[in-house]
């Protein structure tokens, strides 16, 4: 049974953030600050290169801001230790990427219960979970095959289903349907939405496609909230 608890609470509070580049400052955000209720579906757009990537490495702890706040749930982590937030990531936090990190000598099954091995569910338990969530993204037939033997859609449903192994409570997407064919990755889009409404998470998609962010109740233009932030 999908966990009904409420999806993620996120605010960014004066986040900034800078890269230093061959000694060289990159300033890519400047006190931008963002709030994103529990179970909202969001979508950030903006062209590549703008920032949304580094937006939803900070929402998912990926990295830290150089200044400001990452608020989850109203708990500031940034000061946590490594593995604290280590585990904090692989329990409540799910990712889904543009680019998909299967493991090509996995299966589909097995890719899937990974996250759940490594949090410490036994084979069983994991199994079950994530022969369930295959049936979910409706590749219950496929779970025995390996990547390279599935389609660019079918694997981003696998990504998908691994994300959800452990019923995170905020599922961040990058770029999701950047490889895709519009009609797949309309696809894709529906089935994160339906996740999000069966799951209760808290749906954060970077996306460049406008169009297929049209689909998301609410959207972020990152070039507004940069400017609203201090960066012209």
């Amino acid at each position: 049974m999908p966990d009904r608890t409420p999806g993620m609470h996120l605010i960014l509070d004066s986040v900034s953030k800078t890269y230093d580049l061959h000694g060289k400052a990159i300033k890519v955000l400047q006190d931008v600050s963002l709030e994103i209720e529990p179970g909202s579906r969001v979508a950030i757009v903006g062209p590549s290169g703008s920032g949304k990537s580094t937006i939803l490495s900070l929402l998912g702890m990926l990295d830290r801001p150089t200044s400001g706040r990452v608020l989850h749930n109203g708990a500031d982590l940034r000061t946590q230790r490594e593995d604290v937030i280590d585990e904090f990531r692989n329990r409540h936090i799910g990712f889904v990427f543009q680019f998909h990190h299967l493991l090509p000598e996995f299966t589909a099954l097995e890719n899937v219960m990974m996250p759940a091995i490594i949090g410490g569910q036994s084979m069983d338990e994991a199994r079950a979970g994530a022969n369930n969530l295959l049936e979910a993204v409706g590749l219950a037939a496929r779970a025995l095959h390996r990547p390279g033997e599935l389609s660019g859609g079918e694997q981003q449903r696998v990504a998908l289903a691994r994300a959800l192994i452990l019923s995170p409570k905020l599922v961040l997407a990058d770029e999701p349907t950047g490889n895709l064919d519009p009609e797949t990755g309309k696809a894709i889009h529906d089935l994160m939405l339906m996740v999000n409404s069966e799951f209760d998470t808290t749906l954060v998609v970077a996306t460049h496609n406008r169009e297929l962010a049209e689909l998301m109740p609410r959207r972020i233009d990152l070039a507004e909230l940069l400017v609203e932030g201090g960066i012209e």
